[in-house]
């Protein structure tokens, strides 16, 4: 079984093909200024031309489906589902944060992951490693980091945008607790994504396309205005 696996929930995304007998791959990392629809489509016809393979060899789309960016995962769902209806293979989806999270496995400290959710807030979550996988202490949430700061007690490893945006805020309240990463595991990996994504396909948890919608955490912008 072979995966192409997209995450476009951060302005630091990219995307990840990945085997279950092969292994990873290709993984390409994109860090854009603008939005993911400039540069996605060209960067997946590069990953498959280099490992000497078409769309069709592709047996499952898997995609990280939030929280982040909003027009960033739009992007993300909607070329997933267009892969998936064009060629008649299955959708597969993980959360953003727990693949994020994966840059850390086996880490004896919780991790709390988080993306910038701006208006002085964080998208984040946090979770602790056991067994074979990391499991969640808090959920999925858009919170201001000191509200979720006083819920966290002892050492915890943050990553993340919003944990580099709020560094300084974060050691002013939780001090020598506070523990983060050298800056390259401060960014997302594609290939977890394509992961967990895989493990899930495997186990044959598919989503449905049709019903798959973004996990946004809060509304946009349009939406409250709307009312």
């Amino acid at each position: 079984m072979r995966l192409l696996a997209i995450d476009t929930s951060t302005m630091f995304g990219g995307i990840a093909i990945m085997g279950d007998s092969e292994g990873l791959i290709v993984e390409a990392r994109l860090s854009v200024k603008t939005t993911h629809s400039e540069r996605l489509m060209t960067e997946i016809s590069h990953a498959l031309s280099h490992s000497c393979m078409s769309i069709k060899d592709i047996d499952v789309f898997g995609l990280a489906i939030g929280p982040g960016s909003f027009t960033g995962l739009r992007i993300a769902l909607g070329t997933i589902k267009g892969f998936s209806y064009s060629t008649g293979k299955p959708v597969v989806s993980v959360p953003t944060l727990e693949a994020f999270a994966w840059n850390f496995p086996f880490s004896v400290l919780p991790v709390c992951i988080m993306l910038d959710a701006r208006k002085k807030e964080v998208y984040a979550a946090v979770f602790r490693w056991e067994d074979n996988g990391f499991v969640r202490v808090i959920g999925e949430t858009s919170i201001r980091p000191a509200e979720l700061l006083k819920r966290l007690e002892g050492p915890v490893l943050f990553a993340g945008e919003g944990a580099m945006i709020y560094r300084e805020e974060i050691i002013s309240i939780a001090g020598e607790n506070a523990v983060f990463p050298p800056l390259h595991y401060m960014v997302p990996s594609p290939s977890n994504v394509a992961h967990l994504c895989l493990k899930k396909a495997l186990a044959g948890e598919y989503s449905d396309p049709l019903k798959l919608v973004p996990l946004y955490i809060r509304r946009s912008e349009a939406e409250v205005k709307m009312g």
